[in-house]
This record gives structure tokens, C-alpha cells and sequence, in this order.
């Protein structure tokens, strides 16, 4: 609920990706230095400027949001000549406008896609279980973007392609952990006389729960070693994904399957009782 206010109060800071921008694409005579480019054009007035090397460690290129007043080919040239006054072997290759249409496209693209992978899961889950676990996992799911989402408005950190990968592949990740829980769910259900529908989904979980711990941990320690090594360019993907993973591991537990017991599952939707004997005479 939280995440939701945020989102609809302060919104999110949405990158040159989806708002639109200027495009540079620079070359140096040896490998260029990003986090003193990064330096220089925040000295010169760019700090909201996106620099990343772009196919080869000598390449380039910087994204510069929109400026009221100021043109592409005049904000272009002005962060070209911030760059060669530390650099006179500076190289402009193009330049290129990204028109707030294209960002508009773009977002929507991404909100559809989400749209679609959401009502694919469902519809997945529904056949495979029951529709009441279609349910909690993706209440849980959207539990697990809002939450990231919420995090995204909260400190106003720019919202990019990147952030927006790394929200879907937190989609799927986190339901794959639900699905493993539910299959022990379901499980316990079919080998289990009891009525006690909370204690066998707490089994489950228990059963579960080292197997839980140990893919969690491990996916986490490479995500940690992206945010803490992998520089600039994957320090908000990275930082989602471990945002992320956390909190999609504890929803698959205390989320989707406390749904799934307030929605009134029973034991008999997976166990079905045997057919009796009618006594007829064949």
C-alpha cells in the first residue's frame, strides 16, 4: 500500500530512455577514463548525464536528458567542448535525438509486457495447481514489483531500461520460487490424511526452506558482486535485482501461500475421494 501511495504521489523518475534525450556517441585515441568523463560534464552542469563505453573500451557514449531552451546540435556541441578542453583527440562519431514519442513507446511497451508475463503466469499456475493458487502467486508477484517499484519512487533513483530488465527478471524469479512451494503444498496434500490445512502448507514451506536459502543466497552473492563490481552502468540493475531477490524469496513464503489459505483451499481440490461401489451388476 505504501509503494502504491509513492508511486501515485511522487512517481517515478523516469530515464532518457523513456522521457527522451540526446544521444552522443564519442571516440578517444586510448581507452577512455568514464568516471572522469563523469566528472567533467558534472563540473560543466551534466551531473544527470548517462556515460557507459559502447562497444570498445576507446568508444563512448553519453545520454543527455532534454534541456528547456537548449537544442540537440547546441547541448551536443557545448559537452563536446567540455570534453576536449581535457581531451584535444576527442572524437564526435553521431548524434542523436530520442524524442519523447520514442520514450512514450517505450514505457508502454515495458507496461504491456508486464501486463502479458503477469496474466501468463496465472493462466500457467491455474492449470498446473488451482486457480486459488493462481491467485497468491500473483498477488505475490505484484507484491514483489510495487515493492521494488515503491523503493525506485521513495529516493527518486532514475528509472531506466535496465531497472525495468531487471523488474521482469524479478518477475520470474520470484515465481519460480513460489512454484516450488506450492509443488510440496500440493504434494502434502495428496500423501496426507490430515485436515489441518495450515500445518501442512507450513511442511511445505519448512521442507523447502533450506532449498530456499541456499538458491537465494547463491543468486545473491553474484548479484552482489555486479552491484559492488560492476560499475555504473549495471549499479541499477543490480541494485533492483538484489532489492529483489530478498524480497521475492520471503513472498513466495509469507505472501502467496497465506492467499492460497485465506482463499479456502482444501485438501480435497487435489485429493479426490474415491469413487464408491454402486453395487450395479454388470
Amino acid at each position: 500500500v505504501a509503494a502504491v501511495a509513492l508511486l501515485a504521489v511522487k512517481g517515478l523518475n523516469l530515464g532518457v530512455d523513456f522521457t527522451g534525450g540526446t544521444v552522443m556517441e564519442v571516440g578517444y585515441l586510448k581507452a577512455a577514463d568514464i568516471q572522469s568523463i563523469r566528472t567533467q560534464l558534472a563540473q560543466a552542469g551534466h551531473a544527470d548525464a548517462q556515460v557507459q563505453n559502447f562497444g570498445t573500451s576507446k568508444d563512448v557514449i553519453i545520454r543527455l536528458p532534454v534541456k528547456a531552451g537548449v537544442t540537440s546540435a547546441q547541448l551536443s556541441e557545448t559537452v563536446l567542448q567540455v570534453l576536449r578542453r581535457a581531451d584535444a583527440g576527442v572524437e564526435l562519431r553521431r548524434v542523436e535525438f530520442v524524442g519523447p514519442q520514442v520514450g512514450k513507446e517505450l514505457f508502454e511497451d515495458g507496461s504491456l509486457a508486464l501486463i502479458v508475463v503477469s496474466l501468463g503466469i496465472v493462466l500457467y499456475l491455474a492449470i498446473r495447481f488451482e486457480w486459488r493458487f493462481a491467485v497468491g502467486a500473483i498477488f505475490a508477484t505484484a507484491h514483489d514489483i510495487f515493492f521494488i517499484l515503491g523503493v525506485w519512487a521513495l529516493f527518486q533513483w532514475e528509472f531506466s531500461l535496465n531497472v525495468l530488465a531487471a523488474v521482469l527478471a524479478i518477475l520470474g524469479y520470484s515465481v519460480n520460487d513460489t512454484v516450488v512451494v506450492f509443488d510440496r503444498i500440493r504434494e502434502n496434500f495428496r500423501k496426507s490424511r490430515s485436515t489441518n490445512i495450515a500445518g501442512l502448507m507450513d511442511n511445505a514451506k519448512t521442507a523447502t526452506l533450506s532449498r530456499t536459502i541456499i538458491t537465494s543466497g547463491m543468486t545473491q552473492l553474484m548479484v552482489l558482486a555486479m552491484l559492488l563490481f560492476g560499475g555504473e552502468v549495471l549499479y541499477g540493475f543490480a541494485l533492483a535485482l538484489t532489492i529483489g531477490i530478498v524480497v521475492g524469496t520471503y513472498s513466495s513464503v509469507l505472501v502467496a501461500s497465506p492467499i492460497v489459505l485465506w482463499l479456502g483451499v482444501k485438501r480435497e481440490d487435489f485429493a479426490k475421494p474415491p469413487k464408491t461401489d454402486t453395487g450395479a451388476v454388470v
